[in-house]
């Protein structure tokens, strides 16, 4: 027996992907793993991870953890079993139309994340676009800017995407994309903003496009769908992107993103209940009875579905403009102090909180020019945290409100660390975003 527990012991330490050991273990045991499993992550708690997790401050947490608690083990596979998760998912779906302005015909559902509402919304073109259009050979037409999760969603669907460049301020090619619309488009897209630079498309001049030729529009507002309704109330221009623009299809709007929830809850929006219908998948055939299924999941978590609920009651639209007023602060802050570094710059004319900061070849220093992936490295050395972009190659910042506080430390850090690689580079080129093993 001892020697049997001896054994799994050390298979756990060893081997982290062998076999389960017989023995259970205790709580604290197995809790204490956890923690020393997080020993290597990035410290998001300490604001000095641009992006991945947000922070919206203690009461925040509170209630995401209480509602998180109530609804660890309920399951939105079934709403009739469980309906307190109906309400829930149609009253946030309503309370985020609304700040879309949406009238009573706008629509959704609930999703993981991002890229589940972006494979929603293509998804729901392409059906739409064979059931209304009689289109067999669908097509997506995206700027070089949209988020890679298009191309997924056009890898899994069979579309074929027609890629546009950007123009010299990194917004959508609109006439690059005319060019590219045909009688086989299923679906136009536009960002507001889009990810790698933070600037926003023309989203007016998108959904034309797109109703010229009988497609839909999707707006990616995963990252913009709980900021810019805020930075407008705040008096920052927003050009039209929501569902004032006529046109606009469907949206996707992260509230595991600026909407300050526990990952992953995200809301894709339809402008009709007609089109939501398209992205919905029904099956009657089975012996286990009718099956349907809203979008990509089947059993779906109710936790992150209550926590994103207890998030929006507890803000209201008072508290998002606050936390917006200070992500913008932030970033407006990251702006200037980058731009005040001989050797960097912005890329684009960014206006919201994301940032991208690559090697300014205008430089006094050009002899000696920066290496942004080296300049990376020397950031994360003192607990910054970037994402890896290009081309060309730059840092990417999602300035929250969880940068509140360090900002004027990081630009410290930031002028210590371009003085530090100016003349040295890295052999390391990768632009992870992804899992892979």
């Amino acid at each position: 027996m001892t020697g049997e527990a001896e054994g799994s012991a050390s298979l756990r330490e060893t081997d982290p992907m062998g076999a389960l050991q017989r023995a259970g273990r205790p709580v604290d045991d197995v809790i204490a793993d956890l923690i020393d499993k997080r020993a290597g992550d990035v410290k998001w708690a300490d604001g000095k991870t641009f992006g991945m997790v947000y922070d919206g401050g203690p009461s925040v947490h509170e209630v995401a953890e209480r509602a998180a608690q109530l609804y660890l083990h309920e399951n939105a596979l079934s709403t009739q079993a469980f309906p307190s998760l109906a309400e829930i998912q149609r009253e946030v779906v309503g309370w985020t139309a609304d700040l879309l302005h949406g009238d009573d015909q706008v629509a959704g559902f609930l999703t993981s994340g991002g890229t589940e509402s972006i494979l929603c919304g293509v998804l729901a073109a392409r059906e739409r676009a064979a059931a209304e259009r009689g289109i067999t050979e669908p097509e997506i037409v995206l700027a070089e800017t949209a988020h890679a999760a298009f191309h997924k969603a056009a890898h899994n669907f069979g579309l074929v995407v027609r890629i546009a460049p950007v123009r010299a301020d990194y917004t959508a090619d609109v006439d690059a994309m005319a060019a590219m619309v045909n009688a086989n488009t299923a679906i136009v897209v536009g960002s507001a903003p889009q990810y790698p630079h933070g600037v926003q498309d023309d989203i007016a001049a998108i959904a034309a496009l797109a109703a010229s030729v009988g497609a839909n529009c999707h707006v990616d507002a995963c990252m913009g769908g709980f900021v810019l309704p805020f930075a407008e109330r705040l008096g920052r221009e927003v050009s039209p992107w929501d569902f004032r623009v006529d046109g606009v299809t469907t949206i996707s709007a992260d509230i595991h993103k600026l909407g300050y929830a526990p990952k992953g809850v995200s809301v894709i929006l339809h402008r009709t209940k007609a089109s939501r219908a398209y992205q919905t998948f029904v099956f009657d055939g089975w012996l286990g009875g009718f099956y349907a299924s809203p979008n990509m999941q089947g059993t779906r978590s109710g936790l992150p579905m209550a926590c994103a609920w207890a998030v929006m009651q507890h803000l209201g639209v008072d508290g998002y403009v606050d936390l917006t007023r200070q992500t913008l602060i932030n970033a407006d802050r990251l702006r200037a102090g980058i731009m005040a570094i001989d050797g960097i710059r912005v890329l684009g004319d960014g206006q919201f909180h994301l940032v991208a900061m690559a090697a300014d070849d205008g430089g006094v220093n050009d002899a000696s020019p920066i290496d942004m992936f080296a300049l990376g490295d020397a950031l994360l050395a003192r607990g910054w945290y970037h994402d890896r972009q290009g081309p060309p190659d730059n840092l990417h910042s999602t300035v929250s409100n969880t940068n509140t506080g360090v900002i004027d430390d990081y630009l410290v850090d930031l002028r210590a660390c371009v003085d530090e690689v100016r003349g040295h580079t890295t052999d390391d080129r990768s632009t992870t975003y992804a899992t892979l093993e």
